[in-house]
């Protein structure tokens, strides 16, 4: 007997899904990315490492080093225990140490890129309705990550970190369960903690008694200004040992190394990182063994000198584009200078809608960004917008400022 499939009506997947699948919506960014396909277009929008100073020799040798060796072979191309390559934690473990966050490699958990850091921690610690006090904006991955266990976004107000009581209060409020955030140039606006405001979150993470989770996914491309202890430092500062501390860091190699390997780490107490290790076995066993051994080489020998390169490289691309913003921007419109990272953010006059915006830059000069609004977890501000300035040289940063400046100038 033959059924036409023709006669047979589609499944009702929509019916079958569970009820945090409401709160999952596409990227808007991972949406713009596309656009990178198409040659003319002037593209600020994906904030992604620079494929030119990619270390692809190095990472290459390291490839076949490991591949003609039969026994490392062996162990590439083979399971791995789910903390991730000895070798690699330790050098992390002693990286982080000499950034002032003494550690121990069962500190860390290798995990797959920072992102699916994020994911792991908000299964460990969200319930629905939890309370997660954010930064106003913050980054959209991180919202993404944990949309998925339904929380309850609150917005760091204004003043909060500066001194202003009722701010403060107004957050204590709320009991968060969990605090996120990216001290150091943070994606999307570009912005840094001060050394205040960092002491003044763990006060407040102290006083509430919640964790935080710190990204430092671009820590170490900083280019002008002086250094700022990480809150996993400071807070280790003030409990004495890691073991006692609220703070659990994000590390990853996608920004400074490649992306496609995928290696990121969460370093933390071992109380936490013993929980996070069941979780992961439980969604994909461990990060790509070949890729952690390949990482573990190519970091080894001259990483702070591939890192002098990358900040030279992102410095020159960000004073360039900053200058032209200077240039050619009218005066109704403002942005943050960055000290390092890969972004600036910018502010539209009021009543300008950075999405409508961006639908008119496309067409009319084939200039893309990111609108601003998606960053916001509470009460979007429509009239702003993300500029990256990592992937374009500076003649074409200052050609693509000009055309939306014009833009924005223009009579709507």
């Amino acid at each position: 007997m033959t059924t036409d499939t023709q006669d047979l009506a589609p499944q009702d997947w929509a019916a079958r899904f569970s009820a945090r699948m409401a709160g999952i919506r596409a990227s808007e960014i991972r949406e713009l990315l596309k656009l990178l396909e198409q040659p003319d277009i002037l593209s600020f929008a994906g904030g992604i490492p620079d494929p030119a100073l990619f270390p692809a020799q190095a990472i290459r040798e390291a490839y076949a080093e490991i591949l003609a060796d039969g026994a490392q072979a062996a162990q590439a191309l083979q399971y791995t225990v789910s903390e991730g390559h000895g070798p690699l934690r330790r050098w992390i473990a002693e990286r982080m140490t000499r950034d002032g966050m003494p550690c121990e490699p069962e500190n860390v958990l290798l995990t797959a890129g920072s992102q699916q850091a994020l994911d792991l921690l908000g299964k460990l610690f969200l319930d629905p309705g939890a309370p997660v006090v954010v930064a106003r904006p913050t980054y959209l991955g991180a919202l993404q990550a944990f949309n998925a266990y339904q929380p309850a976004y609150l917005d760091l107000p204004q003043g909060a970190l500066d001194g202003d009581e009722a701010a403060r209060a107004a957050v204590e409020a709320r009991k968060p369960r969990l605090g996120y955030f990216v001290p150091d140039f943070a994606n999307p606006t570009g912005v840094s903690l001060t050394l205040a405001q960092r002491e003044a979150l763990l006060d407040l993470a102290d006083a509430r008694d919640f964790p935080l989770v710190e990204d430092a996914a671009y820590r170490e491309l900083r280019f002008g200004g002086e250094p700022i202890p990480s809150l996993l430092a400071l807070d280790i500062a003030r409990k004495g040992s890691i073991e006692a501390a609220r703070v659990l860091f994000c590390g990853t190699l996608s920004k400074t190394l490649s992306p496609a390997l995928r290696i990121g780490w969460i370093c933390g107490p071992r109380a936490a990182i013993e929980k996070l290790v069941l979780l992961k076995q439980g969604g994909d066993l461990h990060v790509s063994t070949i890729n952690q051994m390949v990482a573990c080489r190519v970091v080894s020998e001259g990483y702070d000198q591939h890192l002098g390169r990358l900040r030279g490289a992102y410095g020159g691309q960000a004073r360039a584009m900053l200058a032209a913003l200077e240039r050619h921007m009218p005066k109704s419109v403002s942005w943050i200078s960055p000290e390092g990272g890969m972004f600036v953010w910018l502010t539209l006059p009021e009543g300008l809608d950075g999405k409508a915006l961006l639908e008119r830059a496309l067409t009319d000069v084939r200039v893309a960004f990111v609108p601003g609004a998606p960053f916001f977890a509470e009460a979007p501000a429509a009239n702003t917008l993300r500029l990256s300035y990592s992937l374009l040289p500076p003649d074409q940063i200052e050609e693509g400022v000009r055309r939306l400046a014009g833009l924005i100038s223009a009579p709507r």
